[in-house]
């Protein structure tokens, strides 16, 4: 059952010494704070506990921090500040890309990084009810998805998707305004990301474009008559702005 009554912080991060030191920060700040080690842990904390904030580590073994980033934003919109050695300005603009509030550098000073959290929460939106919260879905111009359930629904009637095809429009509905290129989604069909994975070939493309257009048959067009699912040129795909 998720902490409601207090303010949670969950801290992803592989290193246990910057752990502690997260931990206490948080602490002095009034935080609850649990911390897992790998990004899979960190994506079931947030499951759990629906936290006030996430830090996130970039370099974890396994499941890297972009990846357990797209993951945990298809959980929550409460705030996430990405944490990390690398801060090349690709890796930063990655991070904030995939739904990051704010991106940090290691070594950080103490004071900086509490003056980071406390802005990073004064922006952040108000809390929902908790029936919306425990809702579990996402919404975009009569579209519903429910990651949790695996469910789609297009103007409340059901769509039946492949694993495939639900987890291609998963990516595209959060958030829904994005563009997403066509390596990030067939990387994110395989299950890799972008730092441990292999070669995106010309049949890798072809699949995607095959569960694409699946997919834009079964959840059908807008009711301005346009594809759900829009095709940006030299780029890849997002879903249609809202009529």
């Amino acid at each position: 059952m998720a902490e409601t009554a207090e303010r949670v912080a969950v801290v992803i991060e592989d290193d246990a010494d910057i752990g502690e030191v997260l931990e206490a920060i948080l602490g002095e700040a009034g935080f609850v704070v649990k911390i897992a080690r790998t990004g899979a842990a960190g994506v079931q904390l947030v499951r759990d506990l629906n936290p006030t904030l996430t830090t996130l580590d970039v370099n974890m073994p396994g499941m890297d921090g972009f990846e357990t980033l797209k993951r945990i934003r298809l959980l929550t919109d409460r705030s996430i500040i990405m944490i990390s050695a690398r801060f090349d300005e690709i890796d930063v603009v990655r991070g904030l890309s995939a739904g990051a509030d704010d991106f940090v550098a290691k070594p950080f000073r103490t004071g900086e990084l509490r003056a980071r959290i406390d802005a990073v929460l004064r922006r952040a939106p108000a809390a929902a009810e908790p029936d919306l919260l425990e809702s579990g879905w996402l919404q975009h111009d009569g579209l519903r998805l429910n990651p949790e359930r695996r469910l789609v629904e297009v103007e409340r009637a059901s769509v039946l998707l492949t694993r495939s095809e639900f987890d291609l429009l998963a990516t595209l509905i959060q958030p829904s305004n994005w563009v997403h290129s066509k390596a990030e989604l067939i990387l994110e069909l395989r299950g890799e990301s972008y730092v441990t994975s292999g070669l995106v070939t010309d049949s890798d493309r072809r699949s995607l474009e095959v569960h694409v257009a699946n997919v834009r048959r079964k959840i059908g067009r807008t009711s301005s008559g346009a594809e759900r699912i829009e095709t940006v040129r030299g780029v890849g795909y997002r879903l249609a702005a809202a009529s």
